[in-house]
């Protein structure tokens, strides 16, 4: 009987399931949409962790009716998914509120507090980052501050894609890669910053068991199996938080690599064989989803949300190549229109929960297609930042492996190549996160010997753009980007006081 492995990337927007065979090559793959995130307040972001699991349901069942496979052919699955994300669950095992996830940014006021009662300097000696309202820490620490009651419940605390994983097994587990993004973990010694954690008053009891990536983690539950038509007994691994998990999908696993992802946010990571991080914080360095390494990644976090606002707010019904390719007929710098893209804050490189988005220079003669122009510009020259910071830690570029909405798109893929000044290239999967999970139950089921080994036998480029002679326009059109960011800071803070 043939063998298959099976990758679950719970997104924001979907749950996402990917079956592969022997050879890694993609057999079938289902998706099941999420209901749309709550967004009671300006910045605040909500789910229901239980939808994340109607949905996951209904996408492994949806991929194994597609391949005509039965269950107990699967060897192994593996999980990515939205990382950040807070799920916090009682005694019972239940769900005890929606989760603030990755792009909640609440819980500035508790930055300000670790800050205040930890010391930036110690911080960073726990954590190697800084904390940010994005990151699972601060959201708990808002949980504790305005809804006492329910945190008082708290006996679990987990991330979106180990509550999955607790689903399907009956575990309380994460690994390395997920794990980092909770401000709560020793990235250099791969372990929980217990240190921390007492210093905050976070009892150490509520932190789930934490494995490498290419670990068993446990096994598919009776219950789960009925629920999935997975065989019970299944192998579960570890798998890695969804820029992890992408990045093993496209390849970046060894020293030079570099990938550019594009979906709700916009994530340029780079692999490290050792520790290095930028002192102002401005990029995250997290364990890998490979057994020993590091990665640094800058975040975006309006990068095709903000495709994704414009098109339902202002072009109802258009499809998103019909707005890029609308965008290709404004010529390079959009006639002088800015996009700021910073719809939900902003990490790389300003740090600013607070800050706005905005065009800035529209005039009575701009058209809409100027206007999707610069919002595709503006998301290259945010991803462009994160990648002149990475560069400035000795991480070598030779060309950036695009994955996402913008490899989708000719006009995108050249437009990044050209504000990059670097060329790009394009992978024959562009499965991303569900096929780096994919990776990772091969590698944890002996299928590879490891994920680099897993990586070099799939993982092939077929196509290269490189940067045109708009290029040199661009380099100076960076610069007026960057100068804006500083202009308008307090009149941020000024909105913001408004309330």
């Amino acid at each position: 009987m043939s063998a298959y492995w099976l990758g679950i990337d719970v997104g924001t927007g979907g749950s996402r399931a990917l079956l592969v065979d022997e050879a890694g090559r993609i057999v079938a793959a289902h998706t099941a949409a999420h209901e749309e995130m709550r967004m009671e307040k300006p910045l605040w972001a909500e789910q229901q962790p239980q939808n994340w699991w109607d949905a996951c349901q209904d996408a492994i069942r949806g991929v194994l009716a597609a391949a005509q496979v039965n269950g107990t052919a699967v060897r192994g699955v593996s999980l990515s998914g939205q990382m950040h994300g807070l799920v916090i669950l009682d005694a019972a095992g239940e769900v005890i509120r929606p989760s603030l996830i990755w792009c909640d940014q609440r819980s500035q006021a508790q930055v300000d507090a670790i800050n205040a009662r930890a010391g930036k300097e110690r911080i960073l000696a726990c954590i190697a980052n800084p904390v940010l309202t994005g990151f699972t820490l601060p959201k708990l620490l808002w949980v504790r501050d305005n809804e006492p009651g329910l945190y008082e419940r708290v006996r679990h605390l987990l991330l979106p894609k180990d509550f999955i994983r607790y689903k399907l097994t009956g575990e309380f587990a994460t690994e390395v890669s997920d794990a980092s993004g909770t401000a709560l973990f020793d990235v250099v010694n791969r372990r929980w910053s217990f240190e921390l954690a007492e210093i905050l008053g976070i009892d150490r009891a509520i932190l789930p068991k934490v494995y490498e990536s290419e670990e068993l983690t446990g096994v598919i539950s009776a219950a789960a199996a009925e629920a999935t038509g997975l065989a019970a007994g299944t192998p579960v691994i570890g798998g890695g938080g969804d820029q992890a998990a992408s990045a093993v999908g496209n390849g970046i696993v060894e020293t030079g690599l570099v990938s550019d992802t594009i979906g709700t946010s916009g994530v340029v990571f780079a692999h490290m064989d050792s520790v290095a991080y930028d002192p102002a914080g401005r990029v995250h360095t997290f364990c890998h989803a490979v057994r020993g390494k590091w990665h640094v990644m800058g975040v975006t976090q309006g990068a095709g949300l903000s495709l994704q606002w414009f098109r339902n707010q202002l072009a109802p019904g258009a499809s998103y190549d019909a707005l890029t390719q609308e965008a290709a007929g404004s010529a390079a710098g959009a006639r002088g229109l800015f996009w700021l893209p910073y719809l939900m804050g902003e990490r790389t490189p300003h740090l600013d929960s607070i800050c706005r988005a905005a065009w800035i220079g529209l005039t009575a003669a701009h058209t809409r297609a100027d206007m999707a122009k610069a919002l595709l510009e503006g998301v290259c020259y945010s991803q462009k930042d994160c990648l002149d910071i990475i560069r400035s830690l000795g991480c070598g570029v030779q060309s950036v492996r695009l994955s996402g909405g913008g490899a989708k798109s000719p006009m995108w893929k050249q437009l990044f190549a050209d504000v990059f000044a670097t060329p790009v290239t394009v992978l024959e999967t562009q499965e991303g996160s569900a096929y780096g999970a994919a990776l990772l139950a091969m590698t944890g089921t002996g299928a590879f010997a490891s994920v680099a080994e897993a990586c070099r036998a799939t993982v092939r480029e077929v196509e290269t753009v490189r940067p045109s002679a708009e290029s040199a326009f661009y380099l100076r059109a960076h610069s007026v980007y960057q100068s804006l960011y500083p202009a308008l800071r307090d009149s941020f803070r000024a909105i913001d006081s408004l309330g």
